[in-house]
């Protein structure tokens, strides 16, 4: 047996969960094989397309993976295995376990910018003015005189257009 393999024991468990092979058609991968496909793929965390030649075709064992998933195959053995240990008196159905650890986000995840990258023009005085606010403004009197970048190509005009219907 090799390594991420289904032993003959742990094979006589769940061999009746898995669908009959149909009898007409091609010949098909055994299932135990195809299991074995899938678990050496969920153990090593290779892509589909490094599975070793020894399983068959990639693609054939996905589609296995594929069916079994929607088809509840792997629910219906983790059911079947909970219930043997159950009645084995193996799991302490009191103990709760949580999973505490986390993963720490990039800055740019928060909206953060990266480190160096230009930061974007502030507030200045020509903003209060657009916006008609009156020079007693409390706005308008924390915000700090400082000079934008030009944002218009030179010789545009950035006023509004004003309609010739009346």
């Amino acid at each position: 047996m090799r390594r991420y393999e289904v032993t003959d024991e742990q094979w006589q468990l769940i061999e009746p969960l898995f669908p009959a092979v149909a009898p007409i058609g091609r010949k098909r991968i055994p299932p135990r094989t195809a299991l074995n496909g899938v678990l050496w793929i969920l153990r090593s965390g290779s892509p589909w397309r490094d599975l070793p030649e020894r399983y068959g075709p990639w693609q054939s064992i996905y589609h296995h993976f594929n069916s079994w998933r929607r088809t509840k195959v792997f629910e219906r053995i983790l059911e079947a295995l909970q219930m043997r240990l159950d009645a084995e008196g193996h799991i302490d159905w009191d103990l709760w376990c949580v999973d505490g650890s986390t993963i720490r986000a990039s800055r740019a995840a928060a909206g953060a910018g990266k480190k160096g990258a230009p930061k974007s023009p502030g507030t200045t005085h020509w903003v209060a003015r657009a916006a008609d606010s009156a020079a007693s403004s409390t706005w308008l009197l924390t915000v700090a005189d400082s000079p934008s970048p030009r944002t218009s190509r030179p010789g545009r005009s950035t006023k509004a257009l004003s309609s010739k219907r009346s």
